[in-house]
């Protein structure tokens, strides 16, 4: 099983790999939002403290470096507690349909090769 999550799915992913062991192959984790940020929505609870624990599978984060929900730095230093590959694509927001991605063939590239890999 591969996983693939967007903004607090990869708080949401970190923390459940942790906790319930599964037979996960790998994970693609886009715009992983820093629920820690002073800045975060308060109405958002339940999502912290971030988990920070190196994943058992392969992982790749993607980040923005213009994102409203976490920094360039912050996102590196998930993927870096992580274990992850670390991938940065620019100026695109929260790499949502915000950002004009449409159906992001990158980003499914991205999860292709990570497929590939295993």
């Amino acid at each position: 099983m591969i996983l693939v999550g967007h903004s607090l799915a990869g708080a949401t992913i970190a923390g459940w790999a942790e906790e319930y062991k599964r037979n996960i192959k790998a994970a693609l984790l886009v715009a992983p939002a820093d629920t820690e940020a002073p800045d975060f929505p308060p109405v958002t609870t339940g999502f912290t403290p971030m988990p920070l624990q190196k994943l058992s599978f392969p992982s790749v984060v993607v980040a923005s470096t213009n994102d409203e929900y976490v920094t360039l730095t912050r996102a590196q230093y998930f993927a870096n507690c992580w274990g992850s590959k670390f991938i940065t694509i620019g100026a695109a927001g929260h790499i949502n349909s915000d950002s004009g991605l449409k159906d992001w063939p990158p980003g499914l590239q991205l999860l292709q090769q990570l497929d590939q890999t295993l």
